[in-house]
């Protein structure tokens, strides 16, 4: 019985199937173009990347600052989650990822806000997944952004002040840029390379949270008073939650479940643990110990320079670029810092800013022609012979840096003509959490 039913089933699958009006039913043409494998894959990504936030992000920067700003610092990564999604649904995705029309270079069109004609249709950069989990997924990417920033300016700025920056920032520096390099503007046209954020994110945080700490100044007793991180804990599984869920933001930017997917998720897991060992490394040799907090910060440091380039190289450029991002970034974290002299609280500049800027040039350095799925076959980089990518690249990092800069100072000026940035001096030095939301950590 069994043998002539599993017979008859394969005679069936091997027959054309015939449809009620008797003619054969073309399988090929009715084939949806949405893969369900390539939508899991990427409603999972966006999942790890939500997490990189909340909790991530939330609690790696509630260890690292002092107890009495601990609920305030871990409540704006969570703040800002609520507030990004709504603007970025009403207006943000579509301005960032339609075509403008006579504008397109700079900026898309509204065609999309609020989700319209969202339903059963597909992106141009994601043609197998419904528009709506590409969407979620930018979403979570646009999240993120501007609450790394906060971690630059952390324990001295009014929460009001906070979600009127984070909101026109948003807007005016993140959305323009995101359609720049992603969206089919002017620096994608260009050439520019990106493959998960090296400039729309870390770059642009970075840069923003530089100029956040220069306008709004050093912290109460900076310099003088003990500011050690109240618990490490928290920070580690902060990192580790960041670490997880960076998989999804470099792997997920394949877009797809498949070997360029793998190749972005073996590269950003071998330059995280590189950087790590490096700044690690560099560390116990200059100070004799290797500190918590600088093997979590090194791991962060490859992370993030990876990202632009974790889906054009191969893992022995990957390696490359994660000892780069370990010497590079401990240098910018502690001499650059210490030279310059400005209170970026939780080394938003020194990590991410200019992890951003590193990655990005190395892509023009180790981008290869290997990757066929992204390059198409082109000698893209200088291992392929074609060392003008590099120049592209820094052209990118050139205008993008110099661009949030100057808006993020003009967003700035603004809100604090609008509410006042700073907490008053005696509120500093109460700290945040009772001044800012009456509530502590016991």
């Amino acid at each position: 019985m069994y043998r002539t039913v599993r017979h008859a089933v394969a005679a069936l699958g091997a027959a054309p199937f015939v449809g009620l009006s008797g003619m054969p039913m073309a399988l090929a043409a009715d084939k949806p173009a949405i893969d369900t494998g390539d939508t899991a894959w990427l409603l999972v990504a966006t999942a790890l990347v939500l997490l990189m936030n909340i909790p991530g992000l939330s609690l790696f920067y509630c260890g690292m600052v002092r107890k009495k700003n601990v609920l305030a610092t871990a409540v704006t990564a969570f703040a800002v989650a609520a507030l990004v999604t709504v603007l970025w649904f009403a207006v943000g995705y579509s301005l960032a990822y339609t075509n403008g029309g006579a504008v397109d270079n700079v900026l898309g069109s509204l065609s999309r806000s609020f989700g319209v004609g969202l339903q059963g249709s597909t992106h141009a950069l994601a043609k197998t997944v419904p528009e709506n989990v590409f969407l979620m997924y930018q979403a979570t990417f646009a999240i993120i952004t501007p609450a790394i920033i906060a971690g630059a300016f952390a324990e001295r700025m009014k929460f009001s002040a906070m979600m009127w920056f984070m909101a026109l920032w948003l807007l005016l520096v993140y959305v323009p840029v995101t359609h720049w390099v992603w969206g089919g503007g002017f620096l994608a046209r260009m050439g520019v390379l990106d493959f998960a954020g090296g400039i729309v994110v870390h770059l642009n945080a970075g840069m923003a949270g530089l100029v956040c700490a220069l306008v709004l100044g050093k912290r109460v007793g900076y310099g003088h008073e003990n500011m050690a991180p109240h618990n490490l804990v928290l920070t580690l599984i902060g990192t580790s939650l960041l670490w997880v869920g960076w998989f999804g933001f470099n792997a997920g930017s394949a877009l797809a479940s498949g070997e360029l997917a793998g190749n972005a998720m073996l590269n950003t897991h071998i330059s995280a643990s590189v950087a790590a060992l490096t700044w690690m490394a560099i560390e116990w040799t200059a100070r004799g110990k290797p500190s918590v907090l600088g093997i979590l910060s090194g791991a962060v440091a490859g992370l993030g320079t990876i990202t632009p380039a974790a889906g054009y190289v191969e893992p022995w450029a990957a390696m490359t670029i994660g000892l780069a991002a370990g010497a590079v970034c401990y240098w910018a974290s502690i001499a650059l810092k210490i030279r310059l002299g400005y209170d970026d609280t939780l080394d938003v500049f020194g990590v991410h800013g200019v992890g951003g800027i590193l990655g990005t040039i190395l892509v023009g350095v180790f981008a290869t022609r290997a990757i066929n799925d992204v390059n198409k076959g082109q000698a893209v980089g200088l291992v392929d012979g074609h060392g003008g990518q590099i120049l592209t690249q820094l052209t990118g990092v050139l205008i993008v840096g110099a661009f949030c800069g100057i808006m993020t100072w003009l967003i700035l000026k603004l809100v604090d003509v609008m509410v006042g940035l700073r907490v008053a001096r005696d509120e500093e030095v109460e700290g945040l959490d009772t001044v800012l939301h009456g509530e502590r950590v016991q």
